[in-house]
């Protein structure tokens, strides 16, 4: 198997969105039914989607013409409740149950980082849950500090991150 990585866009629409509800499909198990309801049903959006592909830069691990792992890096001047108007961020990093393990979600954070420093930015922000350990322990080990806890999501603890280029 050889991993490739590289940028997709809208075209590939129906092929990241069923890699975002294959990778995070794992959190059913620990969220109550009608929070994974909730999250399940923003995953599968594909009005939400589509907009989160038209301001992002979306990078991509490929096996062959199979997509692995995506990460979305959304650039400054997108403020949400969340996050600031000066800060770009980080969203949905996934990668597909089959090919965890090998890396490819640090691989993606680390190009995204890359990604941000080439274009000018300042600062990188995220948010992750107490649910997400594999997530929280890959954005730590890249540099992100855990800024403030947020209001509940889904039941869960949430917090923000960032990390100052």
């Amino acid at each position: 198997m050889e991993l490739q990585y590289g940028i997709s866009s809208i075209d590939e629409i129906e092929q990241l969105r069923a890699l975002n509800i294959k990778a995070y499909s794992q959190f059913s198990e620990v969220l109550t039914k009608e929070n994974w309801d909730k999250l399940g049903a923003g995953i599968r959006n594909h009005e939400r989607l589509e907009q989160l592909i038209c301001k992002s830069t979306v990078f991509v691990c490929r096996n062959g013409q199979q997509l692995a792992g995506v990460s979305y890096f959304v650039p400054q001047g997108n403020p949400t409740d969340v996050f600031q108007e000066d800060w770009s961020c980080l969203r949905m990093v996934g990668v597909d149950p089959a090919y965890r393990g090998q890396g490819i979600a640090r691989q993606l954070v680390l190009r995204c980082i890359e990604y941000a420093r080439s274009t000018g930015e300042h600062t990188i922000a995220l948010h992750t849950s107490e649910f997400m350990d594999a997530a929280r322990h890959i954005y730590e080990s890249a540099g992100f500090v855990r800024i403030k806890e947020l209001p509940n999501l889904f039941g869960k603890k949430y917090w923000l991150y960032l990390l100052k280029l």
